[in-house]
C-alpha cells in the first residue's frame, strides 16, 4: 500500500460523490448526534464568508430545521467573528443570506485579540505576525465555545480532506471542535454540494483564504502551501499527480500529524505513517 492509499483510507476521501446522498448523510449525522444528548438544542458556527463555513453553516441550518420540524427545538447560531473591519464582508453578508440561520452574532475579535498580545509583551513574549494569526484562530474558537455553553450547545469544525491532509488550520484554533461534517469531502466535492443546494456561485468559488497574516493580507491558500487544491483533490481521489505535487503534498501531511491526534499520554499507542 503506497502513502497515496493510506492517506486516502485515513481521510476516508471518496473518489467521486453522489451529491443527493452525500448531503442526506451528513444531514443525518448531524440530527442524530443532536439527539443522542437531549440537553444539546443548539449548533454553533463562525462565519467567514469562504466556501467551508458557507456550506457547514447552511447544512447545520438544514439538519435543525428538518429537527423542529419533527418537534424538537434546536436553533443554529451563525456568528461573525471580524478581526476589525473585514475586507471581503459582503461576501460575509452573502453567505448569511444563503445560510438563513435561526440567529445570528457578531463579535469582534479585535479588542481580545490585542489585549492578550499586550498581556504576552508585558511578560516578555513577543509574537511574530504568523502567530499572532494563530491567536486570532483561537479566540474565535473561544468565542464560539462561550456562546455554545450560553446556548447548550455545540461547536461545528469545518475541517475537510483537502484541509486536512495539510494540516493547513490552527492547532485548538479553527482545528478544535466537537463535530465536524465536512470530513472525508474534498474541497470539490464541497463545491459540488454548495451548487447542488443553491449556493450564489461567487462563494463557491472564492480562492480561499486563511487571511490571519497582516503583512500578507488576504493571502490565498494555495500560495502558502505551495500546491493548488486542484492538485489535493485530485491526489486525495486516487488520481497521478506530478512529482513535485506528490512531494508537497505529503510532506504537509507527514509534518503536521500531530494535528490530527489526540494529546499523546504515556499510555498511548504512539502510531505514525512513515
Amino acid at each position: 500500500m503506497t502513502l497515496q492509499d493510506q492517506i486516502i483510507a485515513e481521510l476516508k476521501v471518496k473518489p467521486s460523490i453522489n451529491v443527493e446522498e452525500e448531503t442526506r448523510v451528513i444531514l443525518d449525522f448531524m440530527k442524530n448526534y443532536l439527539k443522542s444528548y437531549p440537553f444539546m438544542k443548539s449548533m454553533v458556527l463562525g462565519i467567514s464568508g469562504g466556501q467551508d463555513s458557507t456550506l457547514a453553516g447552511k447544512l447545520a441550518q438544514m439538519a435543525v430545521d428538518e429537527l423542529n420540524a419533527e418537534g424538537g427545538d434546536y436553533q443554529f447560531i451563525a456568528i461573525r467573528l471580524p478581526y476589525g473591519t473585514q475586507k471581503d464582508e459582503q461576501d460575509c453578508q452573502d453567505a448569511l443570506d444563503f445560510i438563513n440561520a435561526s440567529k445570528e452574532l457578531t463579535v469582534n475579535i479585535k479588542p481580545s485579540v490585542e489585549a492578550s498580545l499586550e498581556a504576552l509583551k508585558n511578560a516578555g513574549i513577543q509574537l511574530t505576525d504568523f502567530q499572532k494569526g494563530n491567536e486570532k484562530a483561537r479566540e474565535r474558537m473561544k468565542v464560539q465555545y462561550s456562546v455554545a455553553a450560553a446556548n447548550s450547545g455545540i461547536v461545528l469544525g469545518t475541517d475537510h480532506a483537502a484541509e486536512s491532509i495539510t494540516g493547513f488550520y490552527t492547532k485548538f484554533g479553527d482545528g478544535g471542535a466537537d463535530i465536524l461534517p465536512l470530513a472525508g469531502l474534498n474541497k470539490r466535492q464541497g463545491r459540488e454540494i454548495l451548487k447542488y443546494l443553491g449556493c450564489p456561485e461567487h462563494l463557491y468559488n472564492k480562492k480561499p483564504t486563511a487571511d490571519l497574516e497582516e503583512d500578507k493580507p488576504q493571502l490565498p491558500d494555495e500560495v502558502a502551501l505551495g500546491v493548488t487544491y486542484e492538485a489535493i483533490d485530485h491526489y486525495l481521489e486516487g488520481q497521478e499527480v506530478n512529482e513535485q505535487d506528490r512531494k508537497v503534498i505529503e510532506g504537509h501531511f507527514l509534518k503536521t500529524q500531530h494535528k490530527r491526534m489526540m494529546p499523546i499520554t504515556r499510555f498511548s499507542v504512539h502510531e505514525l505513517i512513515r
